[in-house]
């Protein structure tokens, strides 16, 4: 019985999903965008209520690692870690491109290699390039969209944001913890260890000694 969520972009989405039946037995979507630390756990709760599952059933906890922005990860990331710690459970991070990848390819939203763009704010995305069995071959990077345009189909948020670069959107748009948990149960993304994937520095600093 696994637990997964995801708060590498401003939609946090979580799922308690058994690999026994591979049946998603509960889903959930934050109403709020970009209220990371206040909708995780209450999103968790509900998830784990509506599928009937107590924490101490649970197996494993899944989390996406990014590439995302600093706050939103840091929530996921510090959740996943607190939860596995006190019920001494594996941890298993996930790039969420790679399960935007997954989605699409096993959806048939895409048929040939293709790119998964997400927001990154400040005008860029990031962006990784995949084959057409959804293995990623490049990236993850953080660019603008102008430098990376691409005649591709594009899987992500991206796509539709900058839609002068990337001329052939398709979907998902948004990471599902449902298909995260599939990613891990079935081995079918890279496994990480869960730690964030930032690729830029974080917005607020230490102030420097005058």
């Amino acid at each position: 019985m696994l637990l997964a969520f995801d708060t590498a972009t401003p939609r946090v989405c979580a799922a308690v999903y058994d690999a026994d039946t591979d049946t998603v037995l509960a889903a959930g979507v934050a109403e709020r965008p970009m209220k990371h630390g206040e909708q995780l756990a209450p999103l968790v709760e509900s998830c784990l209520a509506q599928a009937g599952v107590d924490r101490f059933d649970l197996t494993a906890i899944v989390v996406g690692v990014g590439p995302g922005p600093f706050t939103g990860l840091r929530v996921g990331l510090v959740t996943a870690r607190t939860l596995a710690h006190v019920l001494e459970l594996p941890t298993y991070g996930v790039c969420t491109l790679d399960v935007l990848a997954l989605e699409a390819v096993a959806t048939g939203a895409v048929t040939e290699p293709f790119l998964v763009a997400t927001d990154a704010r400040r005008k860029e995305v990031y962006l990784a390039s995949y084959d057409a069995d959804g293995t990623r071959r490049e990236g993850p990077v953080v660019a603008r969209p102008a430098d990376v345009a691409s005649d591709a189909p594009v899987v992500g948020a991206g796509a539709r944001l900058y839609p002068d670069a990337f001329a052939r959107p398709v979907g998902p748009t948004e990471p599902d913890a449902g298909w995260l948990a599939r990613a891990v149960a079935g081995e079918r993304v890279e496994l990480l260890d869960p730690e964030p994937l930032y690729l830029r520095r974080p917005d607020a600093v230490a102030a420097a000694d005058r």
